[in-house]
């Protein structure tokens, strides 16, 4: 098995994503490796809906930011030795293969079979194959 530095861990609140955080945590102890934890508020979602709504990206971004310090201090709990969050907008299907992925120098990337955007997923495809599609790294999708 190749050993992995750093570890990108997309997630979103689904169970899935959950599932692939526990497996990040998992290999970021066995590997002493940096865990970065990911959630992208897709910002294309919000697009017709802000007209209507002002206050809808800042709840969303409070969101994010729950579940990232949730799921930070759950694994430094847990022993990883380095953990950073990471709070982002865009798409995630670009977002985190391309930016994300190359910003922090990533050698895998964990993320969940499916997540919370059902709609999506059957008209333009899952944000997990998009992120297999387009990473220059390892990627290891999870499932429930």
């Amino acid at each position: 098995m190749s050993r992995y530095e750093v570890i990108i861990v997309a997630v979103d609140g689904s169970d899935e994503s959950r599932t692939a955080f526990k497996k990040s945590v998992e290999i970021a102890q066995e590997q002493q490796a940096k865990l970065i934890i990911s959630h992208v508020i897709d910002t294309r979602t919000f697009a017709t809906m802000e007209r209507y709504d002002r206050t809808i990206i800042a709840r969303a971004e409070e969101y994010g930011n729950e579940l990232l310090e949730n799921y930070t201090a759950e694994a430094k709990n847990a022993g990883v030795p380095d953990v950073v969050s990471s709070l982002e907008f865009g798409s995630p299907k670009t977002k985190i293969p391309r930016e994300l992925a190359k910003n922090y120098e990533a050698d895998l990337i964990i993320t969940g079979a499916t997540g919370l955007n059902a709609v999506e997923r059957v008209f333009i495809g899952s944000v997990s194959e998009a992120i297999a599609r387009h990473a220059k790294c390892d990627v290891l999708i999870v499932r429930k």
